[in-house]
Parts: structure tokens; sequence; C-alpha cells
């Protein structure tokens, strides 16, 4: 699952015409790029959700065998778009992806599914705050023992593996998947794993020759 549906208020003026998955880095789409990783993973189905200007992802990933979960009227975030699109996606755990990030190094979505074991509800790839690129603002997370505690110096690198059956749990349409952390957390059941490679957030245009300076390097 590539959540893609955003308004990308933080990168205008470039999302003024375009979504901001269709922004380009180093002459590649970020949608493309996240694509790929789950290509190379394995990962399929592989969905899309969409919102802002939503016509032209559609448009983009004609004919590349990816579904569109489309969101017309409503953003209803990473929790409520990721339980939108169950129905392509099929039972059991999901592979979702944050497409506004560059990564170098290995596939982190391969390394996900190599980590992964039955004692978890959720891993989530992390990086450390200190080498996470263009981050703005503190990390989100800490580790004790591979578990996921809230608050510390590990930021969120935007993959994961996820179980998705506590979704009917929450009676909301729109929120957010840290609610599912939360429970998850709770129960002892989310878990963390240190992506090794670079890693940049391309969340405003400044980040963006900061990641080309990345893929460069």
């Amino acid at each position: 699952m590539i959540f893609a549906a955003g308004l990308g208020t933080r990168m205008r003026p470039l999302t003024d015409d375009r979504p901001k998955p269709l922004i380009q880095v180093a002459g590649r789409t970020l949608l493309d790029r996240a694509v790929d990783l789950g290509r190379d993973a394995g990962a399929a189905p592989i969905v899309v959700n969409t919102h802002y200007l939503g016509d032209q992802i559609e448009r983009h990933l004609a004919g590349q065998e990816v579904a569109i979960s489309a969101e017309p009227d409503l953003i209803l975030d990473t929790g409520g778009g990721l339980r939108q699109a169950l129905p392509l996606l099929g039972p059991g755990p999901v592979m979702t992806l944050n497409p506004d990030v560059v990564w170098t190094g290995p596939n982190v979505l391969s390394a996900l599914m190599a980590a992964w074991d039955d004692r978890m509800d959720a891993l989530l790839a992390l990086v450390p705050l200190a080498q996470a690129t263009a981050r703005q603002g503190a990390g989100d997370f800490s580790l004790d023992g591979g578990r996921l505690r809230r608050r510390g110096d590990y930021v969120y690198a935007g993959a994961q593996i996820i179980r998705t059956d506590r979704l009917a749990e929450i009676g909301d349409a729109v929120f957010s998947l840290n609610r599912l952390w939360d429970l998850m957390i709770a129960g002892g059941r989310a878990h963390g794993l240190i992506h090794p490679g670079g890693w940049c957030d391309v969340g405003y245009p400044a980040a963006i020759p900061l990641a080309e300076a990345l893929l460069d390097g």
C-alpha cells in the first residue's frame, strides 16, 4: 500500500499543479521510486490511494498493474485509507510505504519481510534521528529489546509491515495509523527495524537537492 492521497501543502508551490508523489527527484518521480521498491521486494498486489489531483496519479500509473483506492470526497488519513483499501489488498499483514522518501542501501521492504515473525503485529522501519536527512522535528520512537516505545531518537522511516485485523476496532472513518500503533505498543507487539542505509524526507522543496545529493553519494 502506497499512501499518495495527501495535499502536499509543505511542498508548495511545486504541488500547486501536481500531487506530491509525482514530483521528481534525480529525474524520477517519488511514486515511481516507491512502486519499484514494492516490485523489487515481490509485493503483490500494489495499491495506491489517491485524493488531491488523483486523476494525474491514475494516468501516470495506467497500464502498470497497480490498483487505485480513490478517496475523492475526503482524505481518510493513513488508517482510514488502509482500511478502505483492504478489499484490494487482501487478507493478512500488509506492507505500507510513504512515497515522499528517498532511500539508499538495501531494499527496506525486503529487509522488513526477512525480519517479520508471528510475535509481531507491526514492524516499522526506523532511522536514527542524527542520520535522518531533511527531517524536521524530534524523533518518534525508542527501542526496548526490539519493541517500540513512544518518544526517542529514532524516526519512523515511512515503511512497515502491519496486521490489519484491529483496524475494525476503530470506529472513526478518518484516523491515523498512530492509533493502531498505540494499541500494538500497549500489547508489546509493535517492533522496529533500523534501516542501515541512507534516508531523506522529501517533504518540502529544499529537501529535493539534499535527496539528490544522498543518491549521488
